[in-house]
C-alpha cells in the first residue's frame, strides 16, 4: 500500500477546504484559464487521472474517496489540486445552495411528493 502522505507529496491539508462529504464535483469539460486558453493536463498523479476520469458525471466526494480507496482527507487534497487547476469544479451541496436562494423547494417537495406516491 502507498502511504498517503506519498500520494499528497506530505500535504496534510488541502488549500481549499471548502468541501464536505456531499460536494458535488464535475470535470471541467473544456478548462481555460483566466485569459480564455485552454489548459491541458499538466503531470497528473494517476489518483488525479482516476479522478477525473470518474467526475466525468457528477459525483459526491464521499464516492470518489469510496472509489479510490482512500480516506477522505487524502481525496479533498487531490481535489483541491484539480479544483486549483481548473481541471475539476466543485458545486455546493444543497443545503448551500438553498440558503443562497438557489434551489426551489416547491419543486423539490413536488417530487419528493411523487416518489413516495409510487
Amino acid at each position: 500500500m502507498v502511504r498517503p502522505y506519498t500520494i499528497t507529496r506530505g500535504r496534510t491539508a488541502p488549500e481549499r477546504d471548502g468541501f464536505s462529504l456531499i460536494t458535488v464535483l464535475t470535470t471541467a469539460e473544456q478548462p481555460a484559464d483566466r485569459h480564455g486558453a485552454p489548459l491541458r493536463a499538466g503531470r497528473l498523479q494517476p489518483e488525479h487521472r482516476m479522478i477525473l476520469d470518474r467526475c466525468r458525471r457528477p459525483a459526491a466526494v464521499a464516492e470518489v474517496s469510496a472509489g479510490l480507496d482512500l480516506p477522505v482527507s487524502v481525496t479533498k487534497i487531490l481535489l483541491a489540486d484539480l479544483v486549483a487547476q481548473g481541471l475539476l469544479l466543485a458545486r455546493a451541496p444543497l443545503t448551500v445552495a438553498r440558503a443562497s436562494g438557489g434551489a426551489d423547494m416547491g419543486t423539490l417537495a413536488a417530487l419528493r411528493d411523487g416518489l413516495r406516491r409510487l
